[in-house]
Protein backbone atom coordinates (compact mmCIF):
# COMPACT_ATOMS: atom_id res chain seq x y z
CA UNK A 1 0.00 0.00 0.00
CA UNK A 2 1.21 3.28 -1.03
CA UNK A 3 -0.43 6.73 0.40
CA UNK A 4 1.23 10.22 -0.06
CA UNK A 5 4.74 8.93 -1.04
CA UNK A 6 6.12 11.39 -3.09
CA UNK A 7 8.12 12.92 -0.75
CA UNK A 8 9.56 15.74 -2.39
CA UNK A 9 6.48 17.63 -2.70
CA UNK A 10 4.67 19.58 -0.20
CA UNK A 11 1.91 16.89 1.13
CA UNK A 12 -1.44 18.16 3.18
CA UNK A 13 -4.22 15.47 4.87
CA UNK A 14 -7.04 17.69 6.72
CA UNK A 15 -7.66 14.28 8.74
CA UNK A 16 -10.81 15.44 10.47
CA UNK A 17 -12.18 15.57 7.29
CA UNK A 18 -11.64 12.01 6.15
CA UNK A 19 -12.93 8.84 6.81
CA UNK A 20 -11.64 6.44 9.88
CA UNK A 21 -10.83 2.78 8.33
CA UNK A 22 -11.23 -0.19 10.26
CA UNK A 23 -8.17 -2.27 11.03
CA UNK A 24 -8.11 -5.87 12.02
CA UNK A 25 -8.56 -5.03 15.15
CA UNK A 26 -12.10 -4.77 16.21
CA UNK A 27 -12.75 -1.20 17.91
CA UNK A 28 -9.54 0.73 16.13
CA UNK A 29 -10.13 2.76 13.05
CA UNK A 30 -7.20 5.04 11.55
CA UNK A 31 -6.73 7.87 9.24
CA UNK A 32 -3.73 7.09 7.06
CA UNK A 33 -1.14 10.11 6.61
CA UNK A 34 1.14 8.37 4.80
CA UNK A 35 2.39 4.77 4.38
CA UNK A 36 5.23 2.73 2.35
CA UNK A 37 4.01 -1.29 2.56
CA UNK A 38 1.55 -3.49 4.52
CA UNK A 39 0.95 -3.28 8.50
CA UNK A 40 4.90 -2.96 9.47
CA UNK A 41 5.92 -0.49 7.05
CA UNK A 42 6.37 2.94 7.41
CA UNK A 43 3.45 4.32 8.28
CA UNK A 44 2.02 7.64 9.70
CA UNK A 45 -1.23 7.40 11.17
CA UNK A 46 -4.23 8.78 13.58
CA UNK A 47 -5.40 5.85 15.19
CA UNK A 48 -8.50 6.16 17.40
CA UNK A 49 -9.29 3.01 20.19
CA UNK A 50 -13.13 2.94 21.14
CA UNK A 51 -13.35 2.06 24.45
CA UNK A 52 -12.99 -1.32 26.16
CA UNK A 53 -10.48 -1.71 22.58
CA UNK A 54 -7.17 -3.58 21.94
CA UNK A 55 -4.76 -4.46 19.33
CA UNK A 56 -2.68 -8.00 20.16
CA UNK A 57 0.86 -8.06 21.46
CA UNK A 58 3.44 -6.96 18.99
CA UNK A 59 7.18 -6.42 18.56
CA UNK A 60 8.12 -2.56 16.79
CA UNK A 61 10.90 -3.67 14.52
CA UNK A 62 11.15 -0.27 13.60
CA UNK A 63 10.20 1.06 16.54
CA UNK A 64 7.30 3.60 17.32
CA UNK A 65 6.71 7.27 18.37
CA UNK A 66 2.82 8.56 18.94
CA UNK A 67 1.37 11.41 20.58
CA UNK A 68 -1.68 11.06 22.89
CA UNK A 69 -4.16 13.63 21.26
CA UNK A 70 -7.26 12.63 23.33
CA UNK A 71 -8.34 9.87 26.26
CA UNK A 72 -6.07 7.45 28.09
CA UNK A 73 -3.67 4.95 25.88
CA UNK A 74 -2.49 2.14 28.23
CA UNK A 75 -0.68 -0.60 27.75
CA UNK A 76 1.42 -3.02 30.29
CA UNK A 77 3.74 -0.13 30.81
CA UNK A 78 1.78 2.12 31.84
CA UNK A 79 -1.27 4.82 31.58
CA UNK A 80 -0.40 7.53 28.86
CA UNK A 81 -3.16 10.55 29.36
CA UNK A 82 -3.97 13.39 26.13
CA UNK A 83 -0.51 15.58 25.85
CA UNK A 84 1.51 12.12 26.55
CA UNK A 85 4.56 12.13 23.99
CA UNK A 86 6.04 8.03 23.60
CA UNK A 87 9.17 6.75 21.49
CA UNK A 88 9.75 2.93 21.33
CA UNK A 89 12.48 2.24 19.86
CA UNK A 90 13.05 -0.90 17.66
CA UNK A 91 12.88 -4.05 19.06
CA UNK A 92 10.44 -2.49 21.82
CA UNK A 93 6.96 -4.62 22.21
CA UNK A 94 3.75 -3.98 23.66
CA UNK A 95 -0.01 -4.66 23.97
CA UNK A 96 -1.70 -1.83 23.56
CA UNK A 97 -5.18 -0.93 24.84
CA UNK A 98 -7.87 1.88 26.00
CA UNK A 99 -10.45 1.30 28.78
CA UNK A 100 -11.82 4.54 28.06
CA UNK A 101 -10.80 5.40 25.00
CA UNK A 102 -8.41 7.64 23.07
CA UNK A 103 -6.97 8.96 19.90
CA UNK A 104 -3.19 9.15 19.00
CA UNK A 105 -0.92 10.32 16.45
CA UNK A 106 1.27 7.51 15.65
CA UNK A 107 4.63 7.20 13.34
CA UNK A 108 6.17 3.80 12.42
CA UNK A 109 9.32 2.06 11.29
CA UNK A 110 11.19 5.60 10.76
CA UNK A 111 13.87 4.78 13.35
CA UNK A 112 17.57 4.47 13.09
CA UNK A 113 17.81 0.81 13.75
CA UNK A 114 20.49 1.07 16.39
CA UNK A 115 18.29 3.83 18.27
CA UNK A 116 17.28 1.96 21.72
CA UNK A 117 16.42 5.52 23.45
CA UNK A 118 13.07 5.36 24.80
CA UNK A 119 11.25 8.70 25.92
CA UNK A 120 8.17 9.43 27.74
CA UNK A 121 7.45 13.26 28.15
CA UNK A 122 4.06 15.08 29.33
CA UNK A 123 3.86 17.59 27.22
CA UNK A 124 0.87 19.44 29.82
CA UNK A 125 3.14 20.00 33.25
CA UNK A 126 6.28 19.92 31.15
CA UNK A 127 7.90 23.77 30.94
CA UNK A 128 8.42 25.44 27.32
CA UNK A 129 10.43 27.67 26.82
CA UNK A 130 10.95 31.32 24.96
CA UNK A 131 12.14 31.10 21.06
CA UNK A 132 15.29 32.74 20.60
CA UNK A 133 14.50 33.37 16.80
CA UNK A 134 10.97 34.28 17.55
CA UNK A 135 9.19 36.22 20.67
CA UNK A 136 5.60 35.10 19.15
CA UNK A 137 6.80 31.45 19.52
CA UNK A 138 7.09 28.96 22.85
CA UNK A 139 8.74 25.47 22.49
CA UNK A 140 9.16 22.17 24.00
CA UNK A 141 11.65 19.81 23.02
CA UNK A 142 10.88 16.21 23.32
CA UNK A 143 13.82 14.51 21.63
CA UNK A 144 16.82 15.45 18.83
CA UNK A 145 19.17 13.31 17.55
CA UNK A 146 21.53 13.14 14.51
CA UNK A 147 18.64 12.62 12.61
CA UNK A 148 15.85 14.64 13.55
CA UNK A 149 14.22 16.76 16.22
CA UNK A 150 10.89 16.72 17.94
CA UNK A 151 9.11 19.43 19.51
CA UNK A 152 5.91 21.32 20.92
CA UNK A 153 5.60 24.84 19.42
CA UNK A 154 3.46 27.53 20.92
CA UNK A 155 2.10 29.87 18.14
CA UNK A 156 0.67 32.99 19.75
CA UNK A 157 -2.46 34.65 17.98
CA UNK A 158 -2.21 36.27 14.68
CA UNK A 159 1.44 35.81 13.69
CA UNK A 160 3.67 35.30 11.03
CA UNK A 161 5.51 32.11 11.71
CA UNK A 162 8.23 31.19 8.95
CA UNK A 163 8.58 27.49 7.96
CA UNK A 164 12.44 26.81 6.97
CA UNK A 165 12.59 23.50 5.89
CA UNK A 166 16.07 22.41 4.60
CA UNK A 167 15.78 18.76 5.79
CA UNK A 168 12.44 18.26 5.60
CA UNK A 169 9.58 19.16 8.20
CA UNK A 170 6.68 17.79 9.45
CA UNK A 171 3.57 19.65 11.41
CA UNK A 172 -0.12 18.21 12.94
CA UNK A 173 -2.44 21.07 14.32
CA UNK A 174 -2.96 19.29 18.18
CA UNK A 175 -5.35 22.63 18.94
CA UNK A 176 -5.64 25.74 17.11
CA UNK A 177 -4.80 26.94 13.25
CA UNK A 178 -3.01 28.11 10.99
CA UNK A 179 -3.04 29.42 7.64
CA UNK A 180 -0.08 28.48 5.00
CA UNK A 181 -0.35 28.46 1.17
CA UNK A 182 -3.67 29.07 0.46
CA UNK A 183 -5.35 26.49 3.32
CA UNK A 184 -6.91 26.65 6.50
CA UNK A 185 -4.80 24.13 9.39
CA UNK A 186 -7.49 23.23 12.15
CA UNK A 187 -7.15 20.83 14.58
CA UNK A 188 -5.57 17.18 13.43
CA UNK A 189 -4.43 19.09 10.12
CA UNK A 190 -0.87 17.31 8.81
CA UNK A 191 1.42 19.11 6.98
CA UNK A 192 4.44 17.85 5.46
CA UNK A 193 7.60 19.67 3.73
CA UNK A 194 10.46 17.96 2.06
CA UNK A 195 13.90 19.21 1.64
CA UNK A 196 14.64 22.46 0.88
CA UNK A 197 11.19 24.03 1.39
CA UNK A 198 10.47 27.39 2.39
CA UNK A 199 7.07 29.09 3.35
CA UNK A 200 5.51 30.85 6.17
CA UNK A 201 2.39 30.45 8.35
CA UNK A 202 -0.31 32.69 9.66
CA UNK A 203 -1.36 31.56 13.26
CA UNK A 204 -5.14 32.02 13.99
CA UNK A 205 -7.12 34.15 15.92
CA UNK A 206 -6.69 31.65 18.94
CA UNK A 207 -3.10 30.69 17.97
CA UNK A 208 -2.15 27.06 17.22
CA UNK A 209 -0.15 24.28 19.60
CA UNK A 210 1.68 22.09 16.60
CA UNK A 211 3.70 19.06 17.17
CA UNK A 212 6.50 19.27 14.65
CA UNK A 213 9.28 16.97 13.31
CA UNK A 214 12.67 18.45 11.83
CA UNK A 215 15.33 17.15 9.53
CA UNK A 216 13.87 13.61 9.23
CA UNK A 217 13.35 13.71 5.49
CA UNK A 218 17.39 14.80 4.62
CA UNK A 219 16.87 11.35 2.87
CA UNK A 220 13.57 10.17 1.97
CA UNK A 221 12.07 6.91 2.71
CA UNK A 222 12.74 4.47 0.04
CA UNK A 223 9.07 3.36 -1.52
Amino acid sequence: MLVNTEFDKRTVVHAAKIDWIPTRMKGVDRRMLDRIGAESGHATTIVRYAPQSSFSSHVHAGGEEFIVLDGVFQDEHGDFPAGTYVRNPPQSKHTPRSDDGCTIFVKLWQFDDDDRTGVVVDTTTAAFNLSPDNPAVETLQLHADDREGVRIEKWQADQRIDLDAPDGMEILVLDGSFDEGGETFEQHSWLRLPKGFKTSAFSGANGARIWIKRNHLAHAPEV
